[in-house]
């Protein structure tokens, strides 16, 4: 589980996308321009227990959210996501 040193504020939580797919069922290789952003990803994130608002999920949940969501952003030399809970869909 990758611990991250960022605080979401109010209903965010931050996520690690899972990584693209490399190829497809049938074994064809996808270029990197031709790959889609996942739908998915682990919560690495939430606010702090005191926060005034609650959110439904918690760190290590697997989770799909909505396509052309959230606030990319990057540290550490790895990827992630700020949302807001609600562009979150469904845990899985």
């Amino acid at each position: 589980m990758n611990k991250v040193s960022i605080k979401p504020l109010g209903d965010r939580v931050v996520v690690a996308p899972a990584p693209a797919e490399q190829k497809t069922a049938s074994g064809i290789i996808i270029p990197d321009s031709a790959k889609e952003k996942p739908q998915q990803g682990t919560v690495v994130a939430v606010p702090e227990a005191g926060d005034d608002k609650k959110v439904s999920v918690k760190v290590g949940d697997n989770v799909l959210y909505a396509k052309f969501s959230g606030t990319e952003i990057t540290i550490d030399k790895e990827e992630y996501l700020i949302l807001n809970e609600s562009d979150i869909l469904a845990v899985i």
